[in-house]
């Protein structure tokens, strides 16, 4: 038998006889790191004719206590980790933009964070009608704000006659080459104006 002697003694008292331990020696299991291929009680049980109990309680011993339930059991909390559950936040929950940290439930737009100090929220000025606000869209007109560093290219597609609800998807669609073209054609209408 290749169980220790003190492997033995606590198989002993997990419920098993000499018997026992001769039947998982025949099937192939001699020591406790063989129960970590054995893998579940339900597959043990049915190497080794244990009952499903003592089966379990060897296999807590052995590999731990998320072992010690039988195969469909695991099967079950191996479909939840594929699975992670979900944490629904409330929509009046305001989250920095700069360290994600939860702001109090007194939050007013323009607040600082209580935690980093910067503006909450990202202010940006809307290309379309020139207002300026928190969010990724424009509170007086709705037009979807651009990153500051496009702003002027999206004014130009504005004069240009692009739509509204398209300028900031044309925006982000566009290659580092169609923006300083762009840039190219800006900078020659403020040099004529």
């Amino acid at each position: 038998m290749a169980f220790s002697k003190l492997e033995q003694n606590i198989l002993k008292a997990k419920g098993l006889s000499e018997d026992n331990i001769q039947a998982l020696v025949d099937a192939g299991i001699e020591s406790k790191q063989d129960f970590q291929t054995v893998g579940d009680a339900g597959t043990l049980a049915a190497l080794s004719g244990l009952e499903q109990s003592v089966a379990a309680e060897v296999m807590a011993w052995a590999v731990g206590p998320q072992a010690a339930s039988t195969s469909s059991s695991s099967s079950t909390s191996s479909a939840s980790v594929l699975n992670p559950s979900v944490v629904v936040e409330s929509a009046d929950i305001v989250k920095c933009a700069h360290c994600q940290h939860r702001q109090p439930k007194d939050y007013k737009s323009g607040d600082l964070c209580v935690s980093c100090g910067r503006q909450v929220e990202r202010f940006a000025t809307c290309h379309w009608c020139a207002a300026s606000g928190p969010g990724n869209f424009c509170r007086s007109c709705g037009a979807e704000f651009v990153p500051v560093a496009d702003f002027e290219i999206a004014v130009l597609l504005k004069r240009e006659g692009v739509a509204k609800d398209q300028i900031a998807q044309r925006v982000r669609d566009m290659s580092a080459d169609e923006k300083d073209t762009l840039w190219g054609r800006i900078r020659s209408l403020r040099g004529h104006s």
